[in-house]
């Protein structure tokens, strides 16, 4: 069963991966959730790992802590999306 929200989080990461990485609408769309990221992204930086979850904590109206983030969150867009349900949804 999908939790209620789950489609509008999934569409907020992507315009946020859009918005903050200056990507195409087209290439974000085709993310998949085994889509890599960080790591495989060279638009995805560090520098611009902050500004992404920042972006993600003001669009979803979530507080990110930093013990919240390890290796995995922002390695697939899947694991990403899921992170940011969890938040959102708690």
């Amino acid at each position: 069963m999908v939790p209620e929200g789950k489609p509008e989080i999934e569409t907020t990461v992507r315009a946020t991966l859009r918005d903050v990485l200056g990507l195409s609408a087209e290439r974000v769309d085709a993310f998949a959730p085994e889509t890599p990221l960080f790591g495989a992204l060279p638009e995805l930086d560090s520098m611009a790992v902050a500004g992404l979850l920042t972006e993600l904590e003001d669009r979803l109206g979530i507080l990110i802590e930093d013990d919240d983030i390890d290796g995995e969150t922002l390695e697939t867009f899947g694991a990403l999306t899921r992170f940011a349900s969890a938040k959102a949804l708690q």
